[in-house]
């Protein structure tokens, strides 16, 4: 089977091709390639003179708006002053100025402590007898008494009886309320606090 085009004339010669160059140059113009990065250097150095002259310019309002320099606005280098040494003293003081400071305060950590230490102020109101007041004077006599010993003694005399009240009579389409009982008594640990709970089981248990 032949190989070559009928159509063309068997006379024609093989083009000549220039290897003077070293590349292809009907394929490749050399010269495009460098218009287009000489116009690339072009607008890249164009763009750079341009941000700097927008930076000055802002700058210079800047400065106007601001006025002449003074000991306020210098610019100081810290790392000069080095790592300061921790001061005992210091920090004790800045403790017991934290601790005066009126409030609110900045909290220390996420609350969790401050929590805890709420519901162990309820606990000991809760699970000891305690005076209403500073003093027994002020207290007038009067004590609060634990939790437990107020259940039993409510379980043990009832709740009181209030007198019985009227109720109006229901309007069209109005249901009678229904009480809910809540699912929990209203107080609960918080994770931290029982975290803290079992860190210490586990240190007595350690300690026996």
């Amino acid at each position: 089977m032949p190989t070559h085009n009928s159509h063309e004339p068997e006379d024609r010669k093989p083009e000549e091709i220039d290897t003077s160059k070293g590349f292809e140059s009907s394929d490749v113009r050399v010269s495009g390639v460098v218009v287009f990065l000489l116009s690339l250097c072009f607008f890249a150095g164009v763009t750079a003179l341009l941000a700097y002259g927008v930076g000055k310019a802002i700058n210079a309002r800047m400065a106007r708006e601001d006025g002449p320099r003074n000991k306020w606005s210098q610019t100081v280098d810290v790392r000069q002053l080095g790592n300061m040494p921790n001061s005992p003293e210091l920090q004790n003081k800045m403790a017991e100025i934290t601790q005066t400071f009126p409030t609110p305060r900045v909290q220390t950590d996420d609350g969790n402590q401050d929590v805890a230490d709420l519901h162990a102020r309820e606990d000991l109101l809760l699970s000891n007898y305690t005076w209403l007041g500073q003093s027994r004077e002020q207290s007038q006599g009067k004590v609060r008494i634990p939790i437990e010993r107020a259940m039993e003694l409510l379980a043990q005399r009832g709740l009181p009886v209030a007198a019985a009240v009227e109720q109006a009579p229901l309007m069209t389409g109005d249901d009678k309320p229904a009480i809910a009982v809540p699912l929990t008594n209203g107080f609960a640990r918080t994770g931290f606090e029982l975290d803290q709970a079992a860190a210490k089981k586990i240190e007595a248990g350690q300690q026996k």
